[in-house]
């Protein structure tokens, strides 16, 4: 049976996350796995799709990651959110697929799962919190993408044809890490990545 974990009957649970969940077809579902669809204009995207890829907040969601969210068509945070109200600003945005990180502990956040699934644009992505929990071979599912967070500090890679992408932390600066977050452009079923820098100078 689908888990649905925007419909978890929270009050704290931001109702647009929840409206952000639509069913899909079973193709490379895990057990806990929740599947969005974000390709409503059919298999490939005719324009690109702006998805704005955030992590590891812990409470504190900058003025800078909001402006750079801005125009994305949809928002992934990978987890390690903090209070609800994070999402609430974010679901303000566009709609937002989540995952449950390790801090995200409270009653509300334990209804998050534990991995998601979006398909953006032919384009399919995995998402959970910590890579080193990654437990499929991507390339064999079908997955295009796969996006992590947990570690705080940004990266890009393709490995067997899989972009693996974290975005680092937008939230308090850890040690001498940069503060940053992602996007993900998908057009015509392919995607690419690029880090945004939220402070002009880390110190």
């Amino acid at each position: 049976m689908r888990k649905d974990p925007q419909s978890a009957g929270s009050a704290a649970f931001p109702a647009a996350v929840r409206r952000a969940s639509s069913p899909a077809a079973p193709r490379a579902r895990r057990p806990g796995d929740s599947r969005q669809d974000a390709g409503a204009t059919g298999p490939l995207s005719r324009s690109p799709i702006l998805i704005g890829v955030i992590s590891d907040t812990h409470g504190l969601l900058r003025p800078e990651a909001l402006a750079a969210l801005r125009g994305s068509r949809y928002i992934i945070h990978a987890g390690d959110v903090g209070p609800p109200q994070i999402l609430e600003k974010l679901s303000a945005i566009a709609p937002v697929t989540i995952v449950r990180g390790n801090i995200d502990k409270a009653a509300w956040a334990r209804k998050l799962p534990e991995t998601q699934v979006l398909e953006a644009g032919g384009v399919s992505i995995y998402v959970l919190h910590d890579l080193m929990q990654l437990d499929l071979k991507p390339e064999a599912a079908g997955f295009g993408v796969v996006i992590s967070g947990h570690s705080h500090a940004p990266k890009q890679e393709v490995r067997n044809g899989v972009l693996y992408f974290n975005p680092g932390s937008a939230g308090p600066q850890r040690f001498k890490l940069p503060v940053t977050l992602g996007r993900l452009i998908v057009e015509d079923g392919k995607v690419r990545s690029e880090l945004v820098n939220l402070l002009a100078t880390d110190h």
